[in-house]
């Protein structure tokens, strides 16, 4: 009779336990092929995300994860369709990125040392929309170049060289790429003082796309070799000024090297 009763008690523990289990719901991701602006207002006084912080203990891990909740729902995100074992919810970077907190950055957690896969959670419609920040390349230096997520101040972030993605407006730009089937084979190394241009340093030029027009200027240079981005900026700062074109746009141009530069240009 005793070990029934445990029995019992134990089967009530087992169904209390598995009852305050979030529910789990397992997105498929769209390629995002188009600019587009990710800023729904909130359906209710609910809110929409949740951003669940994990602290791990074990130097072997990750310092520090996050899992996303869709009002009472675990996010889980399908990275790879053919595998169904590659859904995850484990997340290395969460961040809002417009003001009504319905649109969140998320990056994947990857222990392989390569930055994990970059997806946009957004409210759209009601429904949660994920939208996947990834475009197919083929240029030599992708791996070396797909440094994820690379914040701008306050402005935005740029990904991977590929998009840019805006704080407060939420808004997601496909940067415009040198050639169509790869990359920018380039380090992005600074942005224009109203942070609408953005500069890439090439091996052979300085390739700047003024974003939200998809204007570029590609600046050719002749460069000595230079290790530290402190001295690239160096470089740049001592023989390139910012000048605007008719349409108003910024972009570095080559200047004498008398000239004085506010250093503040270059921040």
């Amino acid at each position: 009779m005793r070990n029934l009763i445990f029995a019992l008690l134990l089967s009530v523990l087992f169904i209390g336990c598995q009852q305050k289990q979030d529910p789990v719901m397992v997105y498929t991701p769209r390629l995002l092929t188009t600019n587009e602006k990710f800023n729904d207002s909130p359906v209710g006084k609910e809110s929409t995300f949740e951003i669940i912080v994990k602290q791990n203990d074990d130097t072997h891990e990750l310092k520090e994860e996050y899992k996303i909740k869709f009002h009472d729902t675990l996010v889980r995100i399908l990275m790879n369709k053919a595998d169904p074992s590659s859904a995850t919810e484990r997340f290395s970077y969460a961040q809002f990125i417009n003001s009504q907190k319905t649109t969140l950055l998320v990056q994947i957690a990857d222990e392989s040392g390569l930055p994990g896969p970059i997806y946009i959670l957004a409210l759209k419609g009601g429904m949660l929309n994920v939208a996947s920040l990834y475009r197919p390349s083929t240029g030599d230096h992708d791996i070396t170049l797909t440094k994820g997520i690379v914040q701008l101040g306050r402005a935005g972030y740029v990904i991977n060289n590929d998009f840019y993605v805006t704080n407060v407006s939420a808004r997601v730009y496909l940067i415009k790429r040198l050639d169509p089937e790869e990359r920018i084979q380039g380090e992005f190394i600074l942005s224009s003082p109203d942070k609408a241009t953005l500069v890439f340093l090439t091996p052979t030029s300085l390739y700047q796309v003024h974003y939200e027009s998809d204007v570029v200027f590609n600046e050719k240079i002749s460069k000595p070799a230079l290790d530290s981005t402190e001295e690239k900026l160096a470089w740049i700062r001592d023989n390139f000024s910012w000048e605007k074109n008719k349409k108003g746009i910024t972009f570095l141009k080559f200047t004498d090297s008398d000239r004085i530069v506010d250093i503040k240009e270059f921040r």
